[in-house]
C-alpha cells in the first residue's frame, strides 16, 4: 500500500481511488510521521473508502496507527440518507475523550504537598483494569445515566451547571435508548461509573509552560506558570460490551443487505435499517455513560484538591475549559462538493475541531473556535489548540486526538526490560501513581510518537491553531 502513496502537500498524502474504493484516502503527516505509519494502517484507510455512502475521502490524522477496522486517527463520513454506520469506525471505547480544567494555582502552590495531592487523587479516583467505583447502581438507575449523560451527574451534585456548557453536545446525545443495550453491558457498567480504567487513560496535573495565542489563552483563563488538569477516559467495560454486541449484529447484516467489504472488521448496516438505528441508540447510551463518568471523576478531583491543599474550589478556580469525544458518530451538516449534506461523521481517535462562528459551539467559544485538547504522554508535552475553517472544509471539522502509538504494548514492555520508568520520570520532576507497574511500562513515552511532531503537522496543515503547551507534573495511570 505504501507504494500507492502520493504526496499532495507538505503535510498531506493521497491514496488514489482504485478497485472498489468509492473515494480516495487522505493522510495528514509530515515526512517523519509518514515513515512510521504501518502499511496495515494505510490499508485500513483504503478499506474504509469502500464503505457504502462514504463521501469526499477516507481521512487519517497524523496520530494514525493500526486499529480495529478503521485506523486510530481515522475520520469517515457517510450520507445520512443512503450511507451506513460502522462500529469499527468508532471503536470499542465509545466516547473515550478528554477533559481540560484550568486553575488559579501555580507550581509553588502544590510543591510541598504534591505527594499528598497525588496520593489523594489516586485514592479518590478508582483506576486499573476492572476497577469499580463508589457508585453502585441498579440497572434502572444506570439507564437514567445512559439517557441523561453528564446532566445526571450534575443534578446529583457531581459538578456545576456551567460544566455542561463546556462539554461537547452538553454532555448528552438525545437519541440514546437504554433499552437497546444488553443486560451484559448493564451488568458490566453498573459499578464502573466514576472510574478511570486502564491503558492510556489518565489524570494529569500539568503546568502551562508556553502560550502561543495570548488573546485566546486569556479567554480560556490560561496563563504561563498556572496549573491545568487533564482527564482522559471513556465508557469503560460498558462501552466495550456495547461495541462487541453490535459487531455480532453488524456482521450478520452484511449478507442481509448484500454489502461487500474487504475487511469484516468494518461490518456495517444502513443508517435507516433496524440494525443501524439500534446501533446509534446503543452507541449514544455508551457516549452518555462516558460523559457522566468524566463529570463524576472531575467532581472527585475537585474534592481531592480541596482536601490536599486546604483551599476552596473558588480559590483554586477549578473550572472546565472543555470536554470532547474521540470515538463517536455524530449527525452533522457539512458542505461536500458545494452541496449541504447531513452526514454520519465517524471519528475514531479524532476530535471535533469546529471553527469560530459554528452554531453548535457554546456561545463563549463562538469567537475563538472550539478548544481541541491534544495530550502527549506522561513524559512529554500536551497542547491546547482551537478549530479552524480549513478543518470544516477538509476534514469534516476534525483534528487529531493525541500522539498515536509507535510500539505495541508487548513491545514496550520488552524494550523497557531492566528499567524503572517511574524513577526515570521522577528524575524529570514527574510523579506517577498507577494500579499496575506494567501499565506504566506499556505507556512509557517512547511507545508513542512525539506529540510535538503530530501537532506541528496538524497546525502546518491549518486544521487547528496552537493556543498553549502544558508540561506534566503529576500523573495517575490505570
Amino acid at each position: 500500500m505504501r507504494e500507492k502513496l502520493e504526496r499532495i502537500g507538505e503535510y498531506k498524502w493521497k491514496i488514489s481511488k482504485s478497485g472498489k474504493m468509492r473515494v480516495p484516502g487522505i493522510i495528514y503527516a509530515n515526512d517523519e510521521i509518514i515513515r512510521t505509519v504501518e502499511d496495515g494502517a494505510l490499508q485500513q484507510v483504503a478499506n474504509a473508502a469502500t464503505l457504502p455512502g462514504i463521501v469526499k475521502a477516507s481521512l487519517a490524522m497524523p496520530d494514525i496507527h493500526f486499529g480495529y477496522g478503521l485506523p486510530i486517527g481515522g475520520v469517515i463520513a457517510t450520507n445520512w440518507e443512503e450511507g451506513i454506520v460502522s462500529p469499527g469506525g468508532v471503536g470499542f471505547d465509545i466516547n473515550c475523550g478528554l477533559r481540560l480544567i484550568r486553575t488559579n494555582l501555580k507550581k509553588k502552590d502544590i510543591e510541598k504537598r504534591k505527594k499528598k495531592l497525588i496520593d489523594t487523587l489516586f485514592r479518590k479516583i478508582p483506576s486499573g483494569v476492572g476497577s469499580k467505583g463508589k457508585l453502585h447502581l441498579s440497572h434502572s438507575k444506570l439507564k437514567e445515566v445512559l439517557e441523561e449523560g453528564a446532566r445526571w451527574a450534575v443534578k446529583r451534585g457531581y459538578g456545576k451547571e456551567e460544566d455542561l456548557s463546556s462539554t461537547e453536545s452538553y454532555g448528552r446525545l438525545p437519541w440514546a435508548v437504554p433499552d437497546e443495550v444488553s443486560q451484559k453491558a448493564l451488568e458490566r457498567g453498573k459499578n464502573q461509573l466514576g472510574t478511570l480504567g486502564s491503558g492510556n487513560h489518565f489524570v494529569e496535573v500539568q503546568v502551562v509552560d508556553q502560550i502561543y495565542d495570548e488573546k485566546i489563552a486569556k479567554e480560556f483563563g490560561l496563563e504561563e506558570g498556572k496549573l491545568t488538569i487533564m482527564i482522559h477516559t471513556g465508557s469503560r467495560g460498558f462501552g466495550h460490551q456495547v461495541a462487541t454486541d453490535s459487531l455480532v449484529v453488524m456482521e450478520r447484516a452484511l449478507s442481509k443487505y448484500k454489502i461487500w467489504l474487504p475487511d469484516k472488521q468494518l461490518a456495517c448496516a444502513p443508517i435507516s435499517s433496524p440494525e443501524g438505528e439500534r446501533y446509534l441508540r446503543a452507541m449514544a447510551s455508551a457516549a452518555n455513560f462516558a460523559w457522566a463518568n468524566r463529570q463524576i471523576i472531575m467532581h472527585w478531583l475537585r474534592e481531592a484538591f480541596m482536601e490536599s491543599l486546604g483551599m476552596s474550589q473558588e480559590q483554586m478556580g477549578l473550572n472546565l475549559i472543555y470536554d470532547h469525544a474521540h470515538n463517536i458518530i455524530k449527525k452533522e451538516v457539512h458542505t461536500v462538493d458545494g452541496k449541504r449534506m447531513t452526514l454520519a461523521v465517524h471519528r475514531k481517535g479524532a476530535t471535533r475541531a469546529f471553527p469560530p462562528g459554528h452554531s453548535e459551539l457554546p456561545p463563549k467559544y463562538r469567537e475563538t473556535g472550539q478548544p481541541v485538547i491534544i495530550p502527549g504522554d506522561m513524559g512529554r508535552f500536551s497542547y491546547l489548540l482551537v478549530g479552524s475553517k480549513r478543518a470544516m472544509d477538509e476534514t469534516f471539522g476534525s483534528s487529531c486526538h493525541g500522539a498515536g502509538r509507535l510500539m505495541s504494548r508487548h513491545k514496550a514492555v520488552k524494550e523497557a526490560k531492566g528499567r524503572s520508568i517511574e524513577k526515570e520520570l521522577a528524575s524529570f520532576g514527574i510523579l506517577v501513581r498507577s494500579a499496575s507497574r506494567r501499565t506504566v511500562t506499556e505507556e512509557m513515552p517512547e511507545a508513542y510518537k512525539n506529540v510535538s511532531l503530530v501537532v506541528e503537522t496538524i497546525v502546518g496543515a491549518s486544521i487547528s491553531r496552537k493556543v498553549a503547551r502544558m508540561r506534566p507534573l503529576l500523573v495517575i495511570k490505570g
